[in-house]
């Protein structure tokens, strides 16, 4: 199951205590900073799963100071892996503090607490900074396969690619998104959407998100419907519904199983596609090229 959103708590080391200071005597030595808490970008889009079980994540405190003036060992940082498409959220105003969106980006979230002094009465040092976040994923993909349940999009997607999504014969097969990739660029099939897809009906918007950050859409429709403009139309009006801009996004139409149609469809320019005819998929490779 894919996580596409959570809710967590981050939170930076303590600082660590300072160490007396004796009148006479060696000198107490300043206690350790506490541990940063770093959000790195991956290609891995399964890692908000990380957050079923566990929401609050804290940096290693820093050690209290030592005699001689020693200071005590800073508290090791944290670094979360998230999936890049990930926005993080601040819980109470709503706002977007910050996107991943390339893999390898680093940034800090939270910093930690400063050690305390060490002297006759010493300083318990700082607590870290605290942060509760909403993490939210939309994928980045070159292609988003759209289109109605049961269009053929996870079947195409298998083929194309090295995905394994799982495919049957009947509506909502996919419930959550799946990604392949060809020849190095990332392809997401989105699951099916449906009329009213806007205002919830179906799987509802959770999946209209993913479409937002995809660069071109593959728009799939059966070659066995006994009406494409209708099934076409379906898809665009909630695709505009949703967000009007999605709709100035280049677009492949393409008409799926084509092997269940004895004459040729005749629909706009799309192109005619069956994952049983190995010519009509080197076609629609070239496209995507």
């Amino acid at each position: 199951m894919l996580i596409d959103t959570a809710e967590i708590t981050l939170r930076g080391g303590h600082g660590g205590a300072g160490m007396p200071k004796k009148v006479q005597g060696p000198d107490g030595g300043n206690g350790g900073r506490g541990g940063d808490v770093y959000l790195v970008g991956s290609s891995d889009l399964t890692l908000l799963n990380q957050f079923s079980e566990q929401d609050v994540f804290i940096a290693e405190n820093g050690a209290m100071g030592a005699r001689k003036n020693r200071t005590g060992k800073q508290g090791e940082d944290l670094t979360l892996y998230l999936p890049i498409g990930t926005s993080v959220i601040d819980k109470k105003t709503r706002e977007i503090i910050f996107e991943l969106d390339k893999v390898g980006q680093k940034i800090l979230v939270c910093k930690g607490g400063r050690g305390g002094w060490g002297k006759v009465e010493p300083d318990k040092g700082e607590v870290g900074e605290e942060k509760k976040v909403i993490l939210n994923l939309k994928l980045i993909a070159d292609f988003g396969l759209i289109g109605l349940p049961n269009a053929g999009k996870s079947s195409l997607l298998n083929e194309l690619t090295n995905a394994k999504a799982k495919t049957a014969n009947y509506a909502f097969t996919t419930l959550e998104p799946n990604l392949g990739v060809l020849e190095g660029r990332y392809l997401a099939d989105i699951p099916g959407l449906i009329e009213g897809a806007s205002n919830g009906k179906g799987l509802g918007i959770g999946f209209l998100k993913h479409i937002e950050k995809v660069k071109i859409l593959i728009h799939c429709i059966d070659a066995s419907s006994n009406d494409y403009e209708r099934d076409y139309q379906t898809i665009r009006n909630e695709l505009g519904k949703y967000n009007k801009n999605l709709l100035a996004k280049k677009e492949i139409v393409i008409l799926t199983k084509s092997d269940l149609v004895t004459t040729k469809p005749n629909f706009k320019h799309a192109l005619l596609v069956s994952i049983h005819d190995s010519q009509s998929l080197e076609k629609l490779k070239t496209l995507l090229h």
